[in-house]
């Protein structure tokens, strides 16, 4: 069953603000060599990486390649991770055989809690994968909801009419994420993929505007003062609205709302309104 998971306090906290970069994908789908090519073509002289690795991820030939490497565990649906000290840039490699928006709802606490930054949100997708199992592509999409790049990896052998349609599903939407093809493990650019520009759909990771502003001492209501006033009977439209700014137009409510997180909205009895696939069981 699918369930909000819960953080745990007990994770040691760092004093730093390094950028976190969170790695989706499923497991086999080359994340770690990807990853090897950013880290090696995307940070210039004096930033230092290191990689958060899932402890259910086996061994690669390629861990070689990423420097500091530390493992994190998942435990009763709390991340229990130890943020490497003096590292500048932090690659959490989510659990690729785990539901990614678990995954996703835990980070956005567990960023808050270590004090760190979002870099970005990149899904490595196995085209291979994906073209074989059609249900996948439910399961990608819920990764790039919460993606600013998408890098479109293992494409030997995959049909170029699939390739343009998988694309073109997301281009249709007006997704703003980038995609970008991977070669022989490698990107054509690191830089731009690590590049920290917000190109995502979902807004979790969104810091509130108005969160830390000071309004003691500002007069509001002076917008609209000779309108006749409402009557009392009947409650003005925009009331109980969660969110508002002070002086907006009735006719603005719903501007000022938060945007719903569909992934994450939870039904009466227990599971999410919006399920995906299990990945695990179209993996070997």
């Amino acid at each position: 069953m699918d369930t909000a998971p819960m953080i745990d306090p007990d994770v040691p906290m760092t004093a730093e603000n390094p950028l976190v970069y969170i790695i989706l994908g499923a497991s086999g789908s080359g994340r770690r060599e990807v990853l090897a090519d950013l880290i090696d073509g995307g940070l210039s002289e004096g930033e230092r990486a290191a990689v958060l690795l899932s402890a259910n991820e086996t061994a690669s030939e390629h861990d070689a390649n990423l420097g500091n490497v530390a493992r994190w565990t998942w435990h009763e649906g709390a991340i229990e991770a130890v943020m490497p000290p003096g590292a500048t840039h932090v690659f959490f490699v989510t659990d690729g055989r785990r539901n990614p928006v678990d995954q996703i709802e835990v980070l956005e606490k567990w960023l808050k809690l270590v004090q760190a930054d979002l870099g970005r949100v990149i899904t490595v997708v196995n085209c291979q994968l994906a073209e074989k199992h059609s249900a996948l592509v439910a399961w990608y999409e819920a990764c790039i909801h919460f993606s600013d790049v998408a890098l479109l990896n293992r494409r030997e052998g995959v049909a170029n009419k699939w390739m343009s349609e998988f694309q073109a599903k997301f281009k249709d939407a007006f997704y703003p994420c980038l995609f970008e093809m991977v070669k022989g493990g490698r990107v054509k650019n690191p830089v731009i993929v690590l590049n920290p520009e917000a190109r995502r759909m979902s807004h979790i990771f969104d810091v509130d505007e108005w969160t830390g502003i000071d309004l003691e001492g500002v007069e509001f209501g002076t917008e609209g003062a000779d309108e006749p006033e409402a009557d009392d009977d009947k409650p003005a439209k925009g009331d109980g609205k969660k969110k508002g700014h002070p002086n907006q137009s009735p006719l603005d409510d719903d501007d000022w709302l938060p945007e719903k997180e569909p992934y994450f909205e939870i039904l009466p009895n227990g599971r999410r309104a919006k399920e995906i696939p299990d990945i695990g069981k179209y993996l070997a």
